[in-house]
């Protein structure tokens, strides 16, 4: 039992979209990723999100609407909702969701990360 500091785990890396895990519990992850720019459309069929904004703002897109959060913020996204992740300015948000989420759900492709680093 260790108590965990986001912003001193925010400062541990600096690259966009490539998710790592500040913590598990009961099968889920709880991850950390930094984003700027446009993601991929995508959804995850078996698995819920939890997209909580730490530092900075973005909006989720849906094929209906748009959601802007800001920080302090959260919004979770239902399994089997196509979604995409927009940000003007880099934001910092903390994820929750099963271990078995693959950052990019059906969509694949070159920003699909595998194997995610624990800090």
């Amino acid at each position: 039992m260790n108590k965990v500091n986001i912003k001193e785990k925010l400062s541990l890396f600096s690259d966009h979209w490539n998710p790592r895990i500040a913590g598990e519990l009961n099968g889920q992850h709880v991850k950390l990723v930094k984003f700027r720019g446009e993601f991929v459309w995508h959804k995850h069929e078996e698995e819920d999100e939890l997209f909580y904004v730490v530092e900075g703002e973005f909006d989720m897109q849906f094929r209906d609407k748009t959601v802007r959060l800001r920080e302090g913020e959260f919004l979770i996204v239902p399994r089997g909702v196509e979604h995409r992740p927009v940000a003007e300015e880099e934001v910092a948000v903390m994820l929750f969701e099963p271990a078995t989420t693959v950052n990019t759900g059906d969509a694949g492709g070159g920003l699909t990360r595998k194997g995610l680093d624990k800090i």
